[in-house]
């Protein structure tokens, strides 16, 4: 036998949409190691620790109390400001640090994916993992919050049946920070300029969605605007879920959930062709 019939050569497929499925089932410890990563280097070397995961929604809420319940005077519905503001802070908070992660897969990893193969969506469904775990333990807070408002008899215990679809929400609202933020790290591999405009843009989002002020207190003419947002029905329906106020439309979380797919769907091809030569402009 000549030497070269020993010879085994090993490649990534070339395919644009090839999600290896069976590939991160196999690599599924790489995947709770990143988990373990992302959690404990975020707060290694800090005083408080995962106590942030207190102290960040708790001044910020007093912050909206002040800037927009106070001195702007934005209604939240009849809804007790730091159960309205509260509630959209975590799941807002969620998004943003799944985007955040998602922004910079190709820099932050580029020694690790120039050397080794593995299934490259590991890191960024590793690290909407980590941020759920932070969004749970904030979910535990808020729980708290509401409890004493029922228990004090301040608000009236308002939760529906639609917070079934309450898993549905976190799922989507992570899928979408995911696909986006996989748009921006593969864009941002070439055009670095681009960086620029993801924190001008996040602030855009935020303000276009019905976080720190309900729907209805948005005027009719922009109403419409506001639901082009694919997160603004998803934050409704959450709200709505919990507190009884708020809009759930399911032709909005239908759209919502074509963009979802369109943007994953989109996010992953580009992503898989710039995975084959990012290394050559990061």
């Amino acid at each position: 036998m000549e030497p070269k019939d020993r010879i085994s050569h090993i490649s990534p497929k070339r395919n644009w949409f090839d999600v290896d499925i069976k590939g991160l089932w196999q690599y599924r410890d790489l995947y709770k190691s990143y988990i373990r990563r992302d959690f404990v280097t975020t707060y290694k070397q800090t005083i408080l620790g995962p106590l942030w995961y207190f102290i960040s929604p708790i001044f910020t809420t007093i912050m909206y109390m002040f800037v927009f319940g106070g001195l702007a005077g934005i209604s939240t519905d009849g809804l007790p400001q730091p159960l309205f503001y509260m509630a959209g802070i975590t799941l807002w908070g969620y998004f943003l640090s799944c985007f955040g992660a998602c922004t910079n897969i190709f820099g932050a990893n580029a020694g690790v994916f120039s050397k080794v193969y593995f299934p490259r969506l590991i890191v960024p469904l590793s690290s909407c993992t980590t941020n759920l775990i932070r969004f749970g333990i904030q979910m535990l807070m808020f729980f708290g919050v509401y409890a004493y408002y029922v228990l004090t008899g301040k608000f009236e215990l308002s939760i529906n049946w639609t917070i079934v679809f309450f898993p549905v929400y976190v799922l989507m609202v992570a899928f979408i920070a995911m696909a986006m933020g996989l748009l921006v790290s593969s864009l941002t591999t070439k055009y670095r300029d681009l960086n620029f405009l993801v924190g001008f843009g996040t602030q855009l989002l935020m303000y276009g969605t019905p976080i720190i002020y309900p729907l209805s207190f948005a005027p009719e003419k922009y109403r419409e605007l506001i639901n082009l947002n694919p997160l603004s029905p998803i934050f409704e329906a959450y709200k709505y879920a919990w507190l009884g106020n708020g809009t759930f439309t399911a032709q909005g979380l239908i759209g919502s959930g074509i963009f979802l797919v369109v943007t994953l769907i989109l996010a992953i091809l580009i992503f898989n062709q710039q995975e084959q030569k990012f290394i050559d402009t990061v």
